[in-house]
């Protein structure tokens, strides 16, 4: 199956090396890699133009403007021909082989919709409430640890599945994973898990955002922060707990995450952010 690879950059060169590094750094890993770069001002343009040499680039975008993340996928999304398709963001670092193992269950599992690397560091998954959820699912050959939607990078997802549910809308990917599941595929984690590495991550050395006065700095260009109204370390790894909590036991059933369901978690978890501690030791 060929996969097509889209990767977007805005700002933060260094990421951007970093990241580039990680995903043509395995030269038996075969897709297509298109770069789009949102209009940064930092030299990434330059450095997309005259610093790469790896066959696998077959395009590099420089949009004009800030276009955002959606723009981008449905523009070069919807005129990939290859059977797989995924997303990369630039802080993020893969694990080798990450292809390979998600296009072999694409091979083996019809309706297998999206599916992604684990984000968070590995020793904060917890195996026994994710089977307690009844969240680890076998297909055939394969394990899923399933959940209505991944991160919003490193993942791949088959090209007639986006071709069938329709173009993304919005800002985020996280409504359109829920648009796949609620279409019948089936969405998750591959398992074991396969790690990336998210620089932004407080608990990655490469983090820039490990103080109130790095989330101030880079609040502009870090979607999660803007989107949460996050503006301190206190807020961020409330947050963070949040969403990892949901991911090792939250239901794997996308309608748990809609109309009155949905309503009903968002306000147990407020409740739950108010008791949990304000920051971590």
């Amino acid at each position: 199956m060929k996969i097509h690879l889209l990767f977007i950059t805005y700002n933060r060169l260094d990421y951007t090396k970093l990241a580039l590094a990680s995903v043509l750094g395995d030269p038996t890993e075969e897709f297509s890699l298109t770069i789009w770069d949102n209009a940064s001002t930092d030299g990434t343009a330059e450095y997309l133009k005259n610093e790469l040499n790896d066959p696998r680039i077959v395009d590099v975008v420089l949009s004009k403007e800030n276009v955002g993340q959606v723009h981008a996928v449905n523009e070069v999304w919807g005129n990939s021909k290859a059977d797989l398709i995924g997303k990369l963001d630039n802080d993020c670092l893969v694990t080798p082989g990450w292809t390979r193992k998600i296009a072999q269950a694409h091979r083996d599992i019809e309706n297998l919709g999206i599916a992604g690397c684990w984000r968070f560091p590995l020793d904060e998954f917890n195996e026994q409430a994710a089977r307690k959820a009844g969240k680890i699912q076998t297909f055939g050959e394969h394990q899923m640890l399933r959940h209505p939607w991944v991160a919003g990078s490193t993942f791949l997802m088959k090209r007639s599945t986006f071709e069938s549910v329709g173009s993304m809308v919005g800002k985020a990917t996280t409504k359109y994973a829920i648009r796949v599941a609620l279409a019948g595929y089936i969405n998750g984690f591959y398992f074991p898990l396969i790690f990336q590495e998210h620089m932004d991550d407080p608990r990655s050395e490469h983090c820039k955002i490990a103080d109130d006065e790095g989330i101030r700095k880079h609040r502009d260009v870090t979607f999660v922060l803007r989107e949460h109204n996050i503006t301190s370390m206190e807020d961020r790894w409330r947050r963070r707990q949040q969403i990892i909590n949901n991911l090792n036991s939250g239901p794997w059933q996308a309608k748990a995450y809609m109309g009155w369901r949905g309503k009903i978690r968002r306000g147990v978890q407020k409740i739950r952010n108010i008791r949990m501690p304000k920051s971590r030791k």
